[in-house]
C-alpha cells in the first residue's frame, strides 16, 4: 500500500502528539531518563539501575481528590507514598522510605526551611544507640555518602523544630520500607524533583492509612 507524502506527514505528527501525552500523564520527566545520573552543583547522583526499581515506587502524576490545597504534602506511611496535592484533583505521587518499629509517627507539621546538600549531624539518642556515630556528632558534610541525600526539608510543629525531616537517601533500594528513624526518605532524584516544588511553611501532614 502506498501513502502520499502529506499522509505520511500527518501519520508521524500524530505519532509525536501521542508521545508528548504519554510524557505528561506519567512523572515529570520521561520514564526513560527519570532516574539517570544527574548532574547536581559539585556532584553527581549516581543513575539508578533500570530493572531495579519497581515501578510503582517511581514518581508519578496521580488523580487525588482531597480537600487539602495545593502545594500541601500528604504522607501516607502505610502505603509508603507521598503525595504533593496540585490543582485540577491531580498530586505528585512519590514512593519513600518511613520510619522503622518504634519510630513511626503521625499528625500535622510545615515545612521550616530547605538545604540542598544538607550537613548530617545524628542527634544525641541515636549517638546514644550507635556510639560509633559520635565522630560526627559536630556534623557529616554534605555528599553522595551524606544519610540525608541531596535536599532535606526540615519539619516544624508550633514554632520548634520536630527534628523530623523529609530528605533524600543513597540507598534507593530502601524506598517501599520501614527503614528510616522517623523521618520520611526518598530517593536522591525524587528529592530534588520535591523540593523544587515546594516552598517553606507548606503544610505536611503524615498519616497511617
Amino acid at each position: 500500500m502506498k501513502f502520499s507524502k502529506w499522509t505520511i506527514c500527518a501519520m508521524v505528527l500524530g505519532a509525536l502528539a501521542i508521545t508528548g501525552c504519554t510524557e505528561m500523564s506519567g512523572s515529570s520527566k520521561s520514564s526513560l531518563n527519570a532516574y539517570a545520573s544527574i548532574s547536581d552543583g559539585e556532584f553527581k547522583v549516581p543513575a539508578i539501575p533500570r530493572g531495579k526499581l519497581k515501578s510503582k515506587w517511581k514518581r508519578k502524576r496521580v488523580s487525588y481528590d482531597t480537600k487539602y490545597r495545593p502545594g500541601t504534602i500528604i504522607v501516607n506511611t502505610k502505603q509508603k507514598y507521598l503525595y504533593l496535592v496540585e490543582k485540577g484533583g491531580t498530586a505528585m505521587r512519590y514512593g519513600v522510605g518511613v520510619g522503622k518499629q518504634g519510630f513511626t509517627w503521625s499528625g500535622t507539621a510545615k515545612v521550616g526551611w530547605k538545604r540542598q546538600w544538607p550537613t548530617w549531624t545524628p542527634p544525641p539518642a541515636m549517638i546514644r544507640r550507635k556510639p560509633e556515630l559520635a565522630k560526627y556528632r559536630g556534623g557529616k558534610p554534605g555528599g553522595l555518602d551524606n544519610p540525608l541525600g541531596a535536599r532535606a526539608m526540615y519539619l516544624m510543629r508550633g514554632g520548634r523544630d520536630t527534628l523530623y525531616l523529609i530528605h533524600g537517601s543513597p540507598e534507593w533500594w530502601s524506598i517501599g520500607t520501614n527503614a528510616s528513624s522517623g523521618c520520611i526518605r526518598l530517593m536522591n532524584h525524587d528529592i530534588i524533583d520535591l523540593y523544587n516544588r515546594v516552598e517553606p511553611g507548606a503544610r505536611v501532614i503524615v498519616r497511617h492509612s
